[in-house]
C-alpha cells in the first residue's frame, strides 16, 4: 500500500519511492538514512519595560546520508520533493564509490517515549504571554527599590522528526522544548550588578507560566544580583574549591564530557585517548551520560540516527569504562552505539554528543565539606567557559561564589575564574556531597558549529588545588 512517508510534513514523498532512492544511495555502504525534520519556534523577550522582540520561525527539510568507512556523503534540502531527494542521493552516493561495505543493522526498537510530544506553542495566546512578561517586570521592580532593569523571555519550540533506514525501519518523534528566563539588574551607591535565572525542559509551557514558578525564578535572579552587589574582588592563586550542586556540572560537561565523546578518542585528539580501563579519577567518582531522564532538556527517546537513548556509564569509581558513541564511530572502534548520535537539524550530520551528563553523588554532608575547607572558595553559579579537548584545559567564570576561611563562608567574591584541566581535576576530587542535583534546564552545547540542548548535574564537589583567577 502506498502511503506518505513524511506524513506529519504533508509532503509528496511516497514511502516506497523514498525507500527505493535511499537504498540506491546506500548500496554497498556501511550505513545511511534519511532524516526529515519540521521545526517551529517562538520567542518573546521583554526588556526595560517594553516588548523588545517577538519572533516566530518555521523550517522543514531532509538530510540524506551514506557512510562508508570514515567517509560520509551527505546532502540536504529544504525542498521536500522526490526531485530534491534524488539529487541528494546522487551527491551522498559519491562517498560509497564502488561499494564493498556491509550495511549495519538498524537500531533496536525504542524502549519508551520520554516526553509527551505536546505542542507547547499553542499553550497560551500571544497577548497572554506578553501580559505575563509585563507582570514579571512589575513584580521584580516592586520586590526591591534597587532594581533598575528587568529582562524576561519565554521560548517554546517543537521539533518533529522522521528517520527512514535502508531496511525500511521508520521512526517518528515529536520533541517539545520550553524555557523561561529572568534577569535583574540592581544599583546602589553608583554600583550596578545583575543576576539571572531560568530553565525549562521537554514539557508544556503552562507550568512555567504559573505564578509559583515564575515568581521563584525572578526571586532567584534578584537574590543573585543582590549578592553580587556586595561582592569583593576574588583573590587570585591556587585554592581548594567546592563546586555547588546542579548547574556547576557545566564545568564537568565541558572539561571532561567532550573528551569522552567517541570521535575525539578514535582520532586520538582527546586527553583520555588510549586510557580505557585505567584509573583517571579519584575513588568514588562515577560519571554517566543519561538521555533517559523523563522530560529533561537533554533527553531524547532515540537519537538522531534512531538508536534508543541509554544511561551510559563513562567513569565508574574513578575508572574509564565507556565513551559516548554514534553509529559510525562505534563501528570504527568495534563498539556499540550508545544513543549519542545527535545533530542540530536536518542540514547537519550526526556526531557523538552529550545528553544529560552527571557526576553521581557521594555520602558527604555539604555542610561538613565547607566546615573542613581552610582557605578556598565556594562556587555555586557559573557563566561562560572555554575548554580545549586535546588537553582538557578549561577557564570558567563564576557568577556566584564566596570566600571560605577556616570553615566559615564569608563575603561573596566578584570576578573569580576557575582555571585547570579536566584530567587533573578528576584526580584532585577529594569529596562528593550527598546533594546531587540536576540543572534547571538551560544548557546548550556547541561542537563543530552545531548546537544541541543538553543537561548537567552533580553534587557538591571538593576539588583541591585549582587555579583561581581574580583581581584581589
Amino acid at each position: 500500500m502506498t502511503h506518505n512517508f513524511f506524513q506529519p510534513f504533508e509532503a509528496d514523498l511516497p514511502f516506497e519511492d523514498a525507500l527505493r532512492v535511499l537504498r540506491q544511495a546506500t548500496d554497498g555502504a556501511d550505513d545511511g538514512e534519511i532524516f526529515a525534520e519540521r521545526r517551529r519556534a517562538e520567542m518573546l523577550s521583554f526588556d526595560d519595560g517594553r516588548l523588545k522582540m517577538a519572533s516566530y520561525d518555521a523550517s522543514e527539510g531532509f538530510g540524506l546520508r551514506a557512510v562508508k568507512g570514515e567517509v560520509t556523503g551527505f546532502a540536504h534540502s529544504s525542498d521536500l520533493s522526490m526531485a530534491a531527494l534524488i539529487r541528494a542521493s546522487e551527491t551522498a552516493r559519491l562517498a560509497v564509490g564502488n561499494g564493498g561495505g556491509t550495511l549495519a543493522m538498524s537500531p533496536e526498537a525504542i524502549k519508551e517515549r520520554l516526553y509527551s510530544g505536546h505542542d507547547p506553542l499553542g499553550d497560551a495566546e500571544f497577548p497572554v504571554k506578553i501580559d505575563l512578561l509585563r507582570e514579571i517586570d512589575a513584580y521584580a521592580r516592586a520586590a526591591d527599590s534597587r532594581v533598575v532593569q528587568v529582562s524576561a523571555s519565554i521560548a517554546a519550540s517543537l521539533q518533529e522528526i522522521e528517520i527512514l533506514r535502508p531496511d525500511g525501519t521508520h521512526l517518528r518523534d515529536s520533541r517539545p522544548m520550553v524555557r523561561l528566563n529572568a534577569s535583574v539588574s540592581v544599583e546602589e551607591n553608583g554600583r550596578r550588578e545583575s543576576g539571572s535565572h531560568g530553565g525549562g525542559g521537554r514539557i508544556a509551557l503552562n507550568g512555567l507560566m504559573e505564578p509559583k514558578h515564575w515568581k521563584a525564578t525572578v526571586d532567584e535572579a534578584l537574590r543573585i544580583a543582590l549578592v553580587n552587589l556586595s561582592a569583593v574582588p576574588a583573590k587570585a592563586g591556587v585554592q581548594d574549591v567546592i563546586l555547588g550542586p546542579g548547574w556547576p556540572g557545566i564545568l564537568l560537561h565541558e572539561a571532561i564530557g567532550h573528551g569522552l565523546e567517541g570521535d575525539a578518542n578514535r582520532k586520538g585528539v582527546s586527553v583520555f585517548a588510549g586510557l580505557m580501563g585505567e584509573k583517571i579519577a579519584s575513588d568514588g567518582v562515577t560519571v554517566v551520560d543519561d538521555g533517559t531522564i523523563r522530560d529533561r532538556r537533554g533527553s531524547i527517546s532515540f537519537d538522531d540516527e534512531g538508536t534508543p537513548s541509554t544511561r551510559n556509564v563513562l567513569i565508574e569509581d574513578g575508572v574509564l569504562v565507556g565513551f559516548m558513541q554514534d553509529r559510525q564511530n562505534a563501528r570504527l572502534m568495534d563498539g556499540a552505539p550508545t544513543g549519542n548520535g545527535r545533530r542540530e537539524s536536518y542540514a547537519h550530520v550526526p556526531m557523538p554528543r552529550m545528553t544529560n551528563t552527571i557526576m553521581m553523588g557521594g555520602d558527604n554532608d555539604p555542610k561538613d565539606m565547607l566546615a573542613g575547607l581552610e582557605d578556598g572558595i565556594h562556587a555555586v553559579g557559573f557563566g561562560g567557559g572555554q575548554v580545549d579537548i586535546t588537553n582538557g584545559k578549561f577557564v570558567f567564570s563564576c557568577t556566584e561564589a564566596y570566600q571560605v576561611k577556616n570553615g566559615k563562608v564569608g563575603a561573596p567574591v566578584k570576578g573569580a575564574t576557575l582555571i585547570g584541566d579536566g584530567a587533573t581535576a578528576l584526580k584532585q576530587i577529594r569529596a562528593l556531597g550527598n546533594d546531587m542535583a540536576l540543572d534547571p534546564g538551560m544548557g546548550m552545547c556547541g561542537k563543530q558549529g552545531q548546537w544541541v540542548p543538553v543537561g548537567v548535574g552533580q553534587p557538591s564537589v571538593l576539588i583541591g588545588g585549582l587555579t583561581v583567577g581574580g583581581s584581589g
